[in-house]
């Protein structure tokens, strides 16, 4: 069961122990979930090569750690532009939702600029870390290589590399886009802003936008967390690679004081 998040089985996938979540010993974090639906999505037919420039999931329901299905269509099939659904569903109930764009793909000349910098220090210089606040000895945190690259945990600001020790699905390499995914959703978590004893903080959604492909297995989580009184939070993460930056995700959270 610790080969990958999930398994094949048949036209659709199990989860495994590694997707759990923080918030219940039974629920998926919303990473590999996302992952899986940005899979169906870039595997959707084309006439032409394409780029996936942005995938927006919205969180229905909690995902249950069992079988899940998912479906996938294209919306609008523009020349340049492709709009794409796809859907989640554990036991005939939708839980994930994504809509997604994909752009043709040109060799377009370019007039010469300077290299985006590399804003945080490399894996290798940076500390090994891990999510303090999962409450499994299995589950994301343990299927996830973490680094600390910059700030302080809990203060709402920080970053941290990502890199999964398990493929998505089994058998199968991650793609960059499905490797974003699975990191991207962690954002909240990395930008922690609140004491997790005291409050919990779910994602109602995730947007993430890229100008490029994701290069090697590292994924940069540069996250900044503002709560409100409100209830309600929001979560930015700028998207790196060891070359530079690749896009921006966005999470708008539930806060909710614990009983």
């Amino acid at each position: 069961m610790d080969e990958a998040f999930f398994l094949p089985d048949g036209d659709g996938f199990v989860a495994t122990p590694l997707a759990r979540g923080p918030w219940h010993p039974d629920l998926l974090h919303g990473g590999p979930p996302a992952a899986l639906l940005g899979r169906a999505v870039e595997r959707a037919p084309s006439d032409v090569p394409r780029q996936v420039v942005r995938v927006t999931v919205d969180l229905l329901r909690p995902v249950p750690l069992g079988r899940v299905e998912v479906a996938c269509s294209v919306v609008r099939a523009g020349r340049a532009a492709q709009v794409l659904e796809a859907t989640l569903s554990a036991g005939g109930k939708p839980c994930f939702r994504a809509t997604a764009v994909r752009l043709r793909i040109a060799d377009v000349p370019l007039p010469p600029r300077d290299p985006p910098m590399v804003e945080l220090a490399p894996p290798g210089a940076c500390l090994v870390w891990e999510f303090p606040f999962f409450r499994t000895p299995v589950g994301y945190h343990t299927a996830m290589d973490l680094r600390l690259a910059a700030g302080a945990f809990g203060q709402g600001d920080m970053a941290a590399w990502m890199r999964m020790r398990q493929p998505l699905v089994a058998g199968e390499e991650p793609s960059p886009l499905q490797r974003v995914l699975v990191a991207a959703d962690a954002g909240s978590g990395v930008g922690l802003a609140l004491d997790t004893e005291r409050y919990t903080f779910v994602n109602a959604d995730l947007t993430v936008h890229l100008h490029r492909p994701l290069e090697g297995e590292w994924v940069g989580v540069d996250a900044r967390t503002v709560p409100w009184s409100s209830g309600v939070g929001l979560t930015e993460s700028a998207l790196h690679d060891r070359r530079g930056p690749v896009g921006r995700a966005l999470q708008s959270l539930v806060i909710e004081a614990r009983a």
